[in-house]
């Protein structure tokens, strides 16, 4: 779901639009436009700027990652070898030997992981609302952490009641993932169950809920805001 402007989007918010800008959700020609709006529109452009702060938290979550020393190690281990002393180890013949089991041995160890590639874990964005709410929420999943992002865009709970988060899989029964903490960002951790259906696709919904979640293990409240999970 994405942003209303004068552009001849959708209605909607800025605030949304330039949250879904940085969050890469956008299509390539809204995406277009709003790069369009932030050379043009200094007030866009610190809503963009708003949000890349308000969002950095949930990528430094994910670091990048050096490759292990011990790989360099490997390595060295195979190309360089102790200066031969004597007997066998002035042996020409016998070096060329270990200087060809190195090349292959070395070989083997760089062409390895690219036979057995390790399974890429899948992140997923979702932008949710509902025509009639002015409940919005960004999500980010990232199924090697087994996580699920959210970042409040706007709508308040009312007194007493608790948005609660579901994943709807096809015409099966809304499968609750808790009820979403209160602020500005949260973090979810998702049991490996739900994790699995996620991961194939599935619609995120929120409904309004008594105070703790759902009483019954379903949907008691209106749904408030919904949407797909897309891959980035």
């Amino acid at each position: 779901m994405t942003l209303a402007d004068d552009n001849g989007l959708e209605p909607g918010g800025d605030d949304l639009f330039a949250a879904e800008y940085v969050l890469g959700v956008l299509a390539e020609d809204e995406r277009q436009i709003a790069s369009h709006r932030i050379d043009a529109d200094a007030a866009f452009a610190r809503l963009v700027d708003a949000w890349e702060v308000r969002l950095s938290p949930m990528i430094a979550a994910y670091p990048e990652t050096e490759p292990p020393i011990r790989v360099k190690e490997a390595i060295d281990s195979r190309l360089f070898v102790a200066e031969p002393r004597a007997g066998i180890w002035s042996s020409l013949a016998f070096w060329r030997g270990v200087a060809a089991a190195s090349v292959a041995a070395l070989a083997i160890y760089i062409a390895v992981p690219y036979l057995n590639p390790p399974v890429e874990q899948p992140r997923l964005v979702a932008s949710l609302a509902a025509d009639g709410s002015d409940v919005r929420y960004l999500v980010v999943y990232d199924a090697a952490d087994r996580e699920v992002g959210l970042s409040h865009v706007s709508g308040e709970r009312a007194a007493g009641k608790d948005f609660e988060l579901w994943m709807i899989e096809g015409k099966n029964a809304p499968v609750s993932m808790g009820v979403i903490p209160v602020g500005q960002t949260a973090h979810m951790t998702i049991a490996p169950a739900v994790q699995e259906k996620l991961a194939r696709g599935a619609v995120l919904a929120i409904s309004l809920e008594p105070a703790g979640g759902s009483p019954t293990g379903q949907p008691t409240g209106p749904v408030v805001a919904a949407g797909d999970l897309k891959g980035i």
